[in-house]
């Protein structure tokens, strides 16, 4: 019988990441991650299953060569880190899930052997000695949690060098013991700093040398982190924006710039990106802008929070919008100014009512 490739993923620190942050932040990071790393499967790999925070692929009767070995483990530590500096670099949540998401780590096995499997609910799922010695090579002694570990098996099949080491890798010896038995293998730690990461859009800045077209502040019952959640969790916003037909957004993503987000109002759709803009050090923003609602040019929209006490915060609404042509102006100033200043205000009164009524339960 053939031997098959067994590559197993993991993202190390996920359990303290769980049991120290906010769950629910914690769980999208974390699926965020794991897509990505399903993305960057290159070599047509099977993903037999997710594993909380880890991924068991395998390809049946079959071993990637050298190269494509080393060259699959590459990529997926480059796009793993890419988003990580993505989580870093566009992050508007304060939250410990959110802060410390960068701080999050991945380590690799990659084994082979000969495959047995058993049908689960019509899925077919690869089990056997291979499948329980892959898995046991995750618990090891390697003094990191940033590594690419490939048993003496696996290795002595595709002819990889004990002391293989290029730009990304720099493979050494290691042997631990299970169950009586000493399994050996090699491993290389991972240098982020080795990877050419992939680039991505730094969520947008923006300035305004006018003041706002329109203001609105009120004080709440809430911390400043707790009042930014109902603002930035899209699956709230039927709850105080009232007159959309629904909301469409990526229900598996924390919000952060650049995060997009529609809003269909009578059959219409609003696009909204996420935005920021410069405030005190001690406030918490969230901006979102849209260039979808005419006769308008842009229009943005900023929640300015500054906490008062651990319990209590002032909010400040800052609309602003833009209209080249003299037609569009006169639109504004005869009939549109009005309709935003009751919506906004709508929403404003529907968002204390709601934040009220839930710090009063």
């Amino acid at each position: 019988m053939a031997k098959s490739l067994l590559f197993i993923p993991d993202i190390s620190g996920f359990t303290k990441f769980v049991q120290t942050t906010e769950v629910e932040h914690s769980q999208h990071v974390i699926a965020e991650l794991l897509e990505v790393l399903i993305a960057a499967n290159t070599q047509e790999l099977e993903l037999a299953e997710v594993e909380g925070d880890a991924l068991f692929f395998y390809k049946e009767d079959e071993v990637l060569s050298q190269e494509r070995l080393l060259a699959q483990i590459e990529t997926m530590f480059t796009a793993f880190h890419s988003h990580l500096k993505l989580l870093e670099k566009n992050r508007i949540c304060p939250c410990n899930a959110c802060a410390t998401a960068p701080e999050l780590k991945l380590k690799l096995v990659a084994h082979c052997g000969e495959l047995q499997y058993l049908s689960v609910q019509g899925k077919r799922k690869p089990f056997g000695q291979a499948v329980i010695e892959a898995h046991r090579l995750l618990k090891n002694s390697v003094d990191s949690d940033t590594y690419a570990l490939v048993s003496k098996e696996l290795a002595s099949t595709i002819e990889l060098p004990i002391y293989y080491y290029s730009k990304v890798f720099r493979f050494r010896e290691g042997q631990d013991t299970y169950d009586g038995q000493e399994v050996a293998y090699i491993y290389s730690l991972i240098d982020q700093e080795k990877l050419k990461l992939t680039p991505f859009s730094e969520g947008k800045k923006v300035h305004f040398e006018t003041a706002p077209n329109l203001t609105n502040e009120v004080s709440l019952p809430i911390s400043a982190p707790a009042l930014l959640e109902y603002i930035t969790n899209y699956r709230l916003r039927h709850l105080w924006v009232k007159g959309a037909d629904k909301f469409e957004y990526n229900e598996n993503e924390v919000t952060r710039m650049g995060s997009e987000h529609i809003c269909v109002v009578n059959g219409k759709h609003l696009d909204f990106v996420t935005v920021t803009k410069e405030v005190s050090k001690n406030q918490l923003v969230y901006g979102e802008m849209t260039t979808s609602p005419p006769p308008i040019d842009a229009f943005y929209q900023f929640f300015i929070l500054t906490p008062a006490s651990e319990q209590e915060c002032h909010l400040k609404v800052q609309t602003y919008w833009t209209a080249k042509s003299p037609f569009k102006r006169i639109l504004l100033a005869l009939f549109l100014k009005r309709i935003f200043k009751k919506n906004v205000n709508a929403s404003v009164r529907d968002l204390v009512a709601l934040v009220t009524q839930e710090a009063a339960s």
